[in-house]
């Protein structure tokens, strides 16, 4: 008698396709995957534009005419010096929505059906992170519609304008990486929540979005003139024309050039906070 062979296929996971173009098109179809789902809840866009919007009415109206900035205490010249932190603030913030996003999922088990399926490892990361970047993009459009009826203004040509904006989106896009590693690191959304935001008040709040850096005591004042954050609303002052006429920048260097410094600061913090992230997305749902 001849010994019977197992002739039954066997299961290999399936083999992810590599190349550019396909790491692309999977992380597109993650962010219209994230896209659709963002639409059948709209109360996540209406909650996320109510924040950003009374930060404008209460610190134009209410700190309006109390802070001096280059020596003015008009609440028009506080108003121009405002909007482009509460726009930096805005896009940043995002970056706690990001990491419970990511968070749920994994809490939900999607993570690990994405995993199971021959698609790009940092697809789904990249997929989400553009979806936010989508989100973000439209807060930020209501957002300057709001400032303007309060009575912002720009003093630069479009071109100059749209970069600033770029900035910020650029900016938001940054952080949404270090969003996504902290909801890849937690256990529960609210964990990625409450974790998404400790940091972000004093990044925010040490820097120039609300007050003159020089204004600070001279420690605080050096950490808000490298900080990534105050880059960033520096170089939308000035393609806005927002800066208070005469205006003499700090010595920093991410003062003297911000637009450069705040290119710069986003790239780095992608490179390596992507990197980071798509390593623990393999260890976390290995």
């Amino acid at each position: 008698m001849t010994a019977a062979t197992d002739t039954a296929p066997q299961r290999h996971a399936p083999v992810p396709r590599g190349g550019i173009t396909q790491s692309i098109s999977d992380s597109l179809v993650v962010a219209k995957r994230n896209l659709i789902r963002m639409t059948r809840i709209p109360e996540m866009i209406i909650f996320g534009l109510i924040q950003p919007i009374m930060f404008v009415v209460l610190f134009s109206y209410v700190f309006g005419g109390s802070i001096s900035v280059d020596g003015s205490t008009s609440p028009a010249a506080y108003r121009e010096f405002l909007m482009a932190g509460i726009f930096a603030q805005t896009v940043t913030f995002a970056t706690a929505g990001a990491g419970a996003g990511i968070a749920d999922d994994m809490h939900k088990g999607l993570i690990d059906r994405f995993r199971s399926l021959p698609m790009a490892r940092g697809a789904v990361l990249t997929g989400r992170t553009l979806a936010d970047l989508v989100q973000t993009t439209l807060t930020l459009v209501v957002l300057a519609i709001v400032a303007l009826l309060v009575g912002w203004r720009t003093h630069e040509n479009f071109g100059k304008v749209l970069g600033g904006f770029a900035l910020l989106l650029l900016l938001g896009y940054a952080f949404s990486w270090i969003g996504a590693l902290i909801g890849l690191s937690v256990r529960t959304p609210e964990a990625a929540t409450s974790g998404g935001l400790i940091w972000l008040f004093p990044l925010t709040f040490i820097s120039n979005a609300f007050v003159p850096s020089e204004n600070m005591p001279t420690f605080l004042r050096h950490i808000a003139e490298w900080n990534p954050f105050s880059a960033t609303v520096q170089a939308a002052r000035e393609l806005f024309g927002n800066l208070p006429p005469g205006y003499q920048a700090p010595d920093a260097w991410p003062m003297q050039h911000p637009v450069w410094a705040s290119i710069i600061w986003s790239v780095l913090i992608v490179l390596v906070f992507r990197t980071l992230s798509v390593r623990k997305y393999r260890s976390a749902t290995a």
